[in-house]
């Protein structure tokens, strides 16, 4: 595998998306020129170049063309494409990757790929197991299993054609612009939105999960993209299996909320890692290979997940809330 260019422009595929947007922000930050790719505009875009296209819906041809007249040197597939069944996985998950290889294949000059893949690769373990590169994925959800193909057609890429691409298992995110339909996005804008004072009600489960922040992960993103390390497949996430009940602590109290705020009752949290009782993600080799390590704490997320939630508030109406500060 030959080493990644630091020149040319990042072009980050889902660049407009919870997670894309940070990516491009990381790369920005070090002085590289991005190009965010996304099928419509969006304000989260801000002073990066856009280009509009849909990058599971486009031939290769195309996609290699947008590439190459931006003069690209790292793409990113930041996209979290969603379905309902198994087919709707695939277009937006494994189409999309195998259109990507494609167009990279009809470059005289392919950019190094990385891909964000998913630590729900893996599969449910043994609670106490630390989920490292060596686990054999056996992944139990329509989205684990497709975003699983993908990330085996990459590594495949890179062994069989000596593709120049690294795939990075990231675990679940919190921190600034979540995801409306994530957990704590959700249950954020519940909260938000509770100007009575009722209080929300919340199902989880009796389960620990690893939840790095956003822009930790989109820093690892950068150091991925920046390295000549050979080893193509390393997983990213905070190492600490936190139980769901703690992370909403945290949640309330980055709200100034009163702990009635919340209603808990058992259940299964609903959302990508629904059915995983314990994620602990082991980053020894991202630390070795990368030099990289989170840098948030918990408390330093969810504060800044709740105030951009928060920001996103309708306009209030008299009387106030009666609960937060």
């Amino acid at each position: 595998m030959s080493g990644p260019t630091a020149s040319g422009a990042v072009a980050v595929l889902g660049g407009t998306g919870c997670v894309g947007r940070h990516v491009c922000a990381a790369f920005a930050a070090r002085g590289r020129r991005v190009v965010a790719v996304a099928r419509r505009p969006s304000p989260a875009v801000g002073a990066h170049r856009f280009v509009p296209l849909d990058a599971a819906g486009c031939t290769p041809g195309e996609l290699a063309a947008v590439l190459a007249a931006e003069g690209v040197g790292t793409v990113v597939n930041a996209t979290l494409g969603w379905g309902r069944t198994e087919a709707e996985m695939g277009r937006t998950n494994v189409g999309l990757v195998e259109r990507l290889l494609d167009a990279l294949r009809g470059l005289d000059d392919p950019p190094r790929l990385v891909q964000l893949g998913t630590i729900h690769e893996y599969g449910p373990v043994p609670h106490g197991t630390p989920l490292d590169e060596r686990v054999p994925p056996r992944p139990q959800t329509l989205y684990a299993r497709a975003k699983l193909t993908a990330s085996r057609s990459v590594l495949a890429a890179v062994g069989a054609e000596g593709l120049d691409a690294v795939v990075l298992r990231v675990t679940n995110t919190i921190g600034p612009y979540p995801a409306p339909d994530s957990l704590f996005g959700s249950l954020a804008a519940r909260l938000r939105d509770d100007t009575e004072g009722a209080g929300v009600e919340v199902a989880l489960a009796d389960a620990r999960r690893d939840y790095v922040d956003v822009r930790d992960a989109s820093w690892a993103v950068v150091l991925a993209a920046e390295s000549t390390a050979g080893d193509p497949l390393l997983n990213i996430g905070s190492g600490a299996a936190r139980h769901l009940s703690e992370l909403v602590d945290a949640l309330v109290r980055a709200g100034g909320l009163t702990p009635d705020a919340i209603r808990r009752r058992q259940g299964d949290a609903a959302g990508r890692s629904a059915g995983a009782d314990w994620i602990q993600v082991d980053h020894t080799r991202a630390r070795r290979l990368l030099g990289w390590r989170p840098r948030h704490d918990v408390d330093t997320s969810m504060r800044d997940l709740w105030s951009t939630v928060r920001a996103t508030a309708p306009a209030p109406s008299s009387g106030g809330d009666g609960r937060r500060g």
